[in-house]
């Protein structure tokens, strides 16, 4: 074995010969494969090979419709045999009716057909009970074990070496970064090491000193005798009776996602040990937990009472917390991750090569993988307790309807702030997000309007959204944001620095606090943040809770790029915050402190409220006058008792999240993940006002002040039609955008949304557009913003 590679891959999956296989596509030469055993002996060889393109990410849709393209071009047994999927519920046939606009702004075909159009199709089903289904006649499936050796083939056309019955003993890591990897075969110095040990990932990632949180589910299917004389069957899922089917031959592959599902683990305390010597191997048949499975597919498919059982395959899957891929980099400098396919591997497989490669060689994905980068996971998460809960709960509910504001209940509670108790008693409808559990409303009485929203945004609708809504807008509202990221950037160099990766001027005087994002290469907005100085060598970064553990990772990178010795930490739990807002919230605020609370907009100051040491901040994300205060978190329940009872007497009011944003809907306050990211530059997003093109920072040069699309405010005619995100957007009959965030303001009184329309005539203010929501074309306007307050004079 050659003693010394630029890049190896551990692992000989369908995930790995892809990554191979890609990098050859860039120019990499200097490539080595391990494979423990042989090609496809992990999880590859036992896959069911569907390919379904559409999800409701529209990063993994396009992965996915790239994969589909690169199998139309290899020798791996595709048959672009179309997907049908069927509704056995309204709620069902509401939710494919959204996935058929998704698909639009993706040109994918998807389309509406009738249940005879599905029989005809499948002639094996039984309509009974379906009320509707789609068809895409561009998925299809795969012969997994071919795929992997007909990727394996052509990375080693371009030069990879793949080494298999290689067993690898440990990674070698010095000053952060690998330096190379021990195998049974020999040592091998590199540069780069890419993890895709599927199954085996944690156990790899164990050697370099990296948590990755997957768990091996046991995941079984049937495949049946001969059942049909058919040539072509197209896939089929039911997700309401839980399961999926394709053809095999003459017969029928069937499997599905069970309530009663195991994590399958060699150890009682790890959750995601794997046998040493488990290669090529299945696990034992398990016949009672697939009898809810096979109870339901006799329903759809009669034929499955009868037919004969050539096997039952059960084998383990590495299934992640979030049901999202664990892509990218780690902390670790050059160790990089590809696995947590979450049974999407054969599917994405051609998408996450491409990602992979082009993240190794430019140093960034090319794509907003954001919800799939590996540094997206807390602390929490090297808790194994913890991560096989989240993971369990995932994939029990893996068919199940997501309703907007839909919340998983594994593990919970586990972060919280120090007024907790004090919501939970005053009548607190929690949410869960990054751990934390937040305030989404209160279960006030409702106001006496009736504003729930039709179909499926009114689904975990609430009338007390509306009535936090207001009396921010008109006296005052308390918010708990203990749970946003806080991270502080310390030492001589953290100025220069933080000029470096922001685009607008942070090291200005101490107390200044900048809004500001921080850009890729490509002028792509990486973070969104706002930075306060603290001091001459002290800055506070505060940024969305879910966000922190990225921007963390992605700061600590930038810092490490440039020889950077500033101090990096996250201080997210030692800070409470409390954001009280409205214009009420002076007088407030001002009967608690000796010191007059008359700082200027965008600033921040210590000071004292009631008994609590606090730093207050002049910002808002509501469009009103008030601050966020900040305290040590020992004074967070006092804090919030005091400024409570404060402000009992002028009718101040406790919100949650989801008036919040509500409020921010209406002053056009763009939140990063969905109306802003990695692939959205300032310009475009209408943030130009941040850009400061006079001094050097990370992706000036690659900014356009005049991009050919911005994101635009639509206001549609019907006020109880509201988009929620990825509804195709039309203009003069043509879909050119979807949308990336919506909803009701109770203000303005209007269904607001967000799209990133072309630049032109007919995107300006006062220009028509459409937006599907639910199968129906839903007229709209495109109009100014913000629509509250267009001067701003409220917040300062």
């Amino acid at each position: 074995m050659s003693d010394s590679a630029r890049i190896v891959i551990i692992g000989g999956g369908v995930g790995g010969a892809s990554v191979a296989y890609h990098l050859t596509r860039r120019g990499e030469r200097d490539v080595v494969l391990l494979e423990r055993d042989e090609l496809t002996s992990g999880s590859t060889f036992h896959s069911a090979g569907l390919v379904g393109q559409l999800r409701s990410d529209p990063t993994l849709t396009r992965m996915n419709q790239y994969s589909v393209e690169l199998y139309r071009t290899l020798d791996a047994g595709w048959t672009e045999c179309g997907g049908l999927k069927l509704a056995s519920t309204p709620e069902r046939m509401a939710e494919i009716r959204r996935q058929i606009g998704w698909a639009r702004t993706f040109g994918l075909p998807l389309e509406e057909i009738s249940v005879a159009a599905a029989v005809e199709l499948f002639p094996l089903m039984d309509p009974s009970g379906v009320v509707g289904a789609a068809y895409l006649p561009t998925d299809g499936q795969i012969d997994p074990s071919m795929l992997c050796h007909a990727l394996a083939s052509r990375a080693r056309e371009g030069g990879a070496r793949l080494r298999t019955r290689t067993r690898v003993l440990g990674i070698d890591v010095e000053r952060g970064r690998v330096t190379g990897v021990r195998t049974d075969q020999g040592d091998i110095a590199c540069e780069i090491v890419v993890n895709c040990g599927g199954m085996f990932a944690a156990e790899i990632g164990r050697m370099a000193g990296v948590r990755i949180p997957i768990v091996p589910m046991s995941h079984q299917y049937v495949v049946t005798d001969a059942c049909h004389d058919h040539p072509v069957l197209p896939t089929l899922r039911d997700p309401d009776l839980l399961v999926y089917y394709r053809q095999e031959v003459r017969g029928l592959v069937m499997g599905g996602y069970e309530r009663t599902c195991v994590p399958w683990t060699a150890s009682a305390t790890s959750y995601d040990a794997v046998p040493a010597d488990f290669n090529g191997r299945l696990l034992p048949e398990d016949w009672p937990r697939l009898e809810e499975i096979s109870a339901n597919s006799r329903i759809r498919v009669p034929a499955m009472a009868d037919v004969g059982i050539r096997k039952l395959i059960n084998g383990p899957e590495a299934f992640t917390p979030d049901n999202e891929f664990c892509l990218g980099e780690t902390e670790v400098g050059g160790f990089f991750v590809a696995a947590g396919f979450c049974a999407h591997g054969i599917a994405g497989a051609g998408g996450i090569g491409r990602v992979m490669a082009d993240w190794i060689v430019d140093g960034e994905p090319g794509m907003d993988v954001h919800h799939m980068d590996v540094r997206r996971f807390g602390r929490q998460y090297r808790s194994p307790s913890y991560t096989v809960k989240r993971s369990v709960e995932n994939y029990e509910t893996y068919y199940d309807i997501r309703y907007p504001g839909h919340e998983r209940a594994a593990g919970r509670p586990l972060r919280v702030s120090p007024a907790y108790s004090w919501h939970a008693a005053h009548g607190a409808v929690f949410g869960e997000k990054a751990g934390w559990e937040r305030v989404n409303h209160y279960s006030a009485a409702p106001d006496g309007t009736d504003e729930r929203p039709r179909g499926w945004a009114g689904r975990l609708w609430s009338p007390a959204v509306g009535a936090e809504h207001r009396a921010t807008r008109t006296t005052a509202g308390l918010f708990d944001e203990s749970s946003f990221a806080k991270i502080e950037v310390t030492g001589p160099d953290a100025a220069a620095l933080l000029e470096w990766v922001c685009d607008n001027h942070v090291a200005r005087q101490v107390g200044a606090v900048t809004y500001t994002q921080a850009l890729n290469r490509r002028g792509g907005i990486e973070c969104d943040f706002t930075v306060t100085r603290r001091g001459e060598q002290e800055f506070l970064i505060v940024t969305g809770t879910a966000s922190g553990s990225r921007d963390l990772a992605w700061l600590r990178r930038q810092a490490a790029l440039t020889g950077s010795t500033a101090r990096i930490a996250d201080v997210t739990g030692q800070y409470a915050c409390f954001a009280l807002w409205g214009p009420k919230a002076r007088d407030i605020l001002a009967g608690l402190t000796p010191d007059p609370p008359d700082l200027p907009f965008m600033s921040a100051r210590e000071l004292t409220v009631g008994d609590v040491p606090a730093l207050a901040l002049r910002v808002t994300f509501v469009g009103e006058h008030g601050w966020e205060l900040y305290c040590s978190s020992e004074y967070g329940l006092a804090l919030w008792e005091t400024l409570w009872r404060a402000g009992e007497p002028y009718g101040l009011v406790a919100g949650g999240y989801r008036a919040i944003d509500s409020l921010r809907l209406e002053k056009g306050y763009r939140v990063w993940g969905a109306d802003i990211g990695p692939e959205t530059t300032p310009y475009e997003a209408g943030l130009g006002f941040c850009v400061k093109p006079g001094k050097d920072f990370l992706g000036r040069d690659a900014l356009d002040p005049h991009p050919a699309r911005r994101l635009r405010c639509l206001t549609l005619a019907d006020p109880r039609a509201v988009a929620l995100g990825n509804e195709p957007v039309r203009v003069n009959g043509q879909v050119v955008a979807r949308v990336t965030s919506g909803g009701y303001g109770y203000t303005v009184e209007r269904s607001i949304a967000y799209a990133y329309l072309p630049v032109g005539p007919g995107a300006e203010p006062g220009a028509a557009v459409e937006v599907e929501v639910e199968g129906e074309w839903v007229p709209g306007v495109v109009v100014r913003e913000p629509l509250h307050d267009p001067a701003g004079s409220r917040a300062r």
